[in-house]
């Protein structure tokens, strides 16, 4: 097969489950979201399953290619600062050019939740996750055992679906409105610091968060 259309075919398949959700990924909107004949995806992903399964190489991919850009941009940040930063990007990134992406990738994890093979797609995609932001927090010079790197992963995660559905009040009550606020009283949290500027409420690394 046309690997070049199928992976038009592919990408259109993410585009529609990012805007209809999982009961408007049909072969028909695939096509139409490609612009192609009637009966191509169908052609190249015969089942509901195999489109589910294009989604999730093709965000695989895409995280693999998001990691290696990492990756190939140096070291990454050698300080909490610098690491702040980098997080309030990504997070930024999230409501921006990567909402489509991560609004696949939230459907495809209910979807996963029924069906364990595709569960097993999407399994290194969360489980790299861990490894790359503990390799960040030591990069940083910055405590990065397994609990921290955990509190850190999954509160990022957590953020997610909040910045995807950008609920006014949810997004205030979350400290998620100033994002490099966010990404800096996190890592106090999680190194047992106080970020810069920050009243405490006479508890440890109290930060109001």
């Amino acid at each position: 097969m046309n690997q070049e259309r199928r992976d038009r075919l592919s990408d259109a398949a993410v585009a529609v489950l990012a805007e209809a959700g999982g009961r408007g990924l049909t072969h028909r909107a695939v096509d139409a979201a490609a612009d192609v004949p009637p009966g191509t995806a169908k052609n190249y992903f015969p089942t509901r399953d195999a489109l589910l399964r294009a989604v999730a190489e093709r965000c695989l991919e895409r995280y693999r290619a998001l990691a290696g850009a990492l990756a190939a941009a140096g070291p990454g940040p050698s300080d909490r600062a610098g690491l702040a930063a980098l997080l309030a990007g990504l997070l930024r990134d999230v409501a921006g050019p990567g909402r489509a992406r991560m609004l696949a990738y939230l459907e495809l994890q209910a979807e996963a939740g029924r069906r364990p093979w595709l569960a097993g797609l999407l399994d290194p995609i969360g489980a790299s996750d861990f490894a790359l932001y503990g390799a960040l927090l030591a990069g940083a010079g910055l405590p990065a055992d397994p609990a921290r790197t955990r509190a850190l992963t999954l509160a990022l995660h957590g953020a997610i679906p909040h910045l995807l559905a950008a609920s006014p009040a949810t997004l205030k009550a979350a400290g998620l409105t100033d994002l490099d606020g966010f990404a800096d009283a996190l890592l106090a949290h999680v190194c047992g610091e106080v970020p810069d500027g920050a009243a405490t409420d006479g508890r440890p690394g109290g930060t109001g968060l």
